[in-house]
Parts: structure tokens; sequence; C-alpha cells
């Protein structure tokens, strides 16, 4: 018969014992970040915003969380330990005799220990597959802004023809076996990452190209992120160790950019056609400036607060969806700890169990919480720029 412990007690294990490094890490941060606010420049003035700092708070705690999840975890996400079969929170598992802290789903495992470790899934794609849809939708945005006609005409018709399309058709087609054996998306994610590279080649070119040394050292220091994101995101193969991609995790990624890069574009496109018939670009336009030195240097800083603001808000709908694709169990496999898996996991027998659907629902919500917060802040904080 399992043995429990006090609720009390359970709240003391999660937020001393198993914790312990996040709330470090948090103080840290947020402590120097304060101390030293005025010389941090955007980020230093959401310090001085309740709503900032609070979404701050909630998504340094979830960073850390995943940074630190090897030691939060008591138990292997995977591990199956059959007398812990949808255990109450609280149970004690009888050869570690140490609690599952929030219960053991259907399949007796650590529901805590999914939560943690699926925000390692979530702030690995939601975060950089967010940052590669921006390049994509600036590298495309700003010549069609910028140049306009034929150009914009191009590039806007390829952007409606994905928005055009139904979302989940498009994802359930991007994920499903057929599509995944025909080695499409890894071709496809090759071409996506090819944008971030192209975009800092032409900022780094356009900009140094009076300075061949400076300009070498930085074509390198690109040229090194590009062998790395290529060897872990499109051959599964990390020279650094640092993280590691499954062709699943590839998948979602390809789907989520492929989704989020229209959008996107057409936020950059309607910002640089204001953009450009501002006086500073004529000035530059003037001076005789090569047009991707306006667009990367004269008009993309001054479109900067919005795109972050839309950033915020776009892991967020990223995150979202995420939950959404593992909860309709497409992409991820079954056995993944991500939060929407776990969520469909747990939502099978909710009448009878709650625990193993709640917490996971809980931590997708204050993440995306703490994104809001975080985009509302930057929104206030640009409106007073």
């Amino acid at each position: 018969m399992l043995q429990f412990i006090s609720p009390t007690d359970i709240v003391i294990h999660i937020l001393i014992n198993r914790l312990w490094p996040v709330w470090v890490s948090m103080a840290i941060l947020m402590g120097v970040s304060y101390r030293y606010r005025k010389k941090l420049g955007l980020y230093g003035q959401l310090y001085d915003s309740g709503v900032g700092v609070t979404g701050i708070a909630i998504l340094s705690f979830w960073f850390f969380t995943a940074v630190f999840s090897h030691y939060v975890s008591p138990f292997n996400p995977l591990e199956q330990i059959a007398v812990m079969r949808n255990a109450l929170p609280g149970a004690i598992e009888p050869k570690s005799g140490y609690p599952f802290l929030l219960g053991g789903d259907k399949l007796a495992r650590d529901v805590f220990s999914r939560v943690v470790d699926g925000s390692r899934i979530v702030l690995l794609i939601a975060p950089l597959a967010t940052l590669v849809a921006l390049t994509v939708g600036i590298t495309l945005g700003l010549p069609a802004g910028y140049f306009g006609r034929k150009t914009d005409s191009f590039l806007s018709f390829l952007a409606n023809l994905v928005l055009a399309f139904p979302v989940i058709l498009l994802f359930y087609l991007l994920v499903s076996p057929e599509i995944v054996e025909t080695g499409l998306p890894r071709a496809t994610a090759g071409v996506f990452f090819a944008f971030p590279i192209i975009l800092a080649c032409i900022a780094f070119g356009t900009r140094f190209i009076g300075r061949p040394v400076l300009l070498a050292v930085q074509l390198l220091v690109v040229l090194a992120f590009t062998y790395w994101l290529y060897s872990t995101f499109v051959f599964f193969n990390d020279p650094f160790g640092l993280i590691q991609v499954t062709p699943s995790t590839l998948n979602i990624f390809v789907a989520v950019v492929f989704a989020s890069s229209p959008g996107v574009f057409r936020i950059v496109r309607g910002l640089v056609m204001d953009i450009k018939t501002r006086d500073y670009v004529a000035a530059a336009q003037t001076r005789g400036e090569n047009p991707w030195y306006i667009m990367v240097w004269e008009v993309l800083p001054n479109a900067r607060g919005p795109l972050i603001v839309d950033a915020c808000l776009r892991i967020g709908y990223t995150t979202i969806l995420l939950g959404t694709l593992g909860f309709f169990g497409l992409g991820m496999p079954p056995e993944s700890p991500d939060w929407g898996t776990t969520i469909k996991d747990g939502s099978q027998l909710l009448r009878a169990f709650i625990h193993p659907a709640l917490p996971p629902a809980i931590a997708l919500m204050s993440f995306v919480l703490g994104l809001n917060l975080l985009a509302d802040a930057l929104r206030e904080e640009s409106l007073k720029d």
C-alpha cells in the first residue's frame, strides 16, 4: 500500500528541495539587472514597470527550470513504475522512498518530472522557431516594402498563398510520415536556416565593407554558427553536445516557421513602406548608400519596437500551437513529455484523475502569460520613446 506525504511537505519539497537552483539563478539575474538597469537599454527599462518585472520573473523561472531540468527532475520523465500508476500527489515511490510530488499518470510516470522536462522542449522550439521566422520575414519583407512593384507583388503573393492554406491541415501534412520520409522537412529546414545567415552577411557586409579585418572576423563567427546550426538541426549531430534534436522536433520546428513567416513578412513590409518615406532615409539615399545598407541599418532599427513586441506575442502563439499539436498527437512522439502531449494523456481520465492534466496546463498558461505581460511592458516602453 502506498504511503503519502502531507500537502505542506509537497510544497516544501517542490519550492525548496527541488527548485532552489532556479530561485538562486532568478535572484542573481534580476538583482544584477535591477542594479544596472539604467545601462541595459530597453531591457533595463522593464524593471521600472510592475508588469515588466512580473513577465521577466515568470519567463526567467521557466528558463532556469529548463536549464536545470536534469537536477530539478527527481525521476526520468519516461520511467514507468507500475505501482505508481495514477498515484495521487505526494505518493511515495517504494524503492527510492521519494514522492511523486504531483502524482503519477496513467502510464505510472512522474507528472512533476514530465512537466519540468517538457519546459526544455518548449523553450527549445518556440523561441528558436520564432527567431528563424523573424529572420525569414525580415529578409523578405525588407525588399518587398522598400523596392515595391514586382518584387512586392511576387513576395506578397507567396506570403498570401501560405496564409490562405488551412493551418491545421498544413501542420498535418508537414509532420505526416509520408512527407517526412521524402526528406522534405530537412531540406526545408536547410532553406530556412539560410535566411539568418544571409541577413547577417548582408548586415556585416554593408556596414564593414571598408574594414576588411573586422569583416573577416565577423564572417568567420557567422560561418562557425552556420556549421553548428546545420550540424545540429539538419544532420542531428551537435558538434558541441549542447542540444539534442530529434526528427520529430525538426518537423514541428519547420511547420511552425513555415506558418509564422508570412505573418512576420506582412508586418515588416508594412513598417518598411511607412519608414522609407522618412527624412533620414532620403538623406541616406542622397549620400548614395547601398539600398541593402539603408534597409538593414536605417529602416530596420526604427522598426525594432513593433517587431520585438510581435516576437514576444508570437512565441506565446507558438507555445499554444505546440500544445495544440501535441494534444492532437501531431509531430512529437507519444511518449514525449512536452506539455501538449502530457495534457492529452491526462485528459483521457480527467473525470477520475485531474492531477496528471492540471500541472502541464498551468505551466503552459503561465509561460504564455509571462510572454504577454512582457509584450505589454515592451509596448508601454516603446510608446514612451
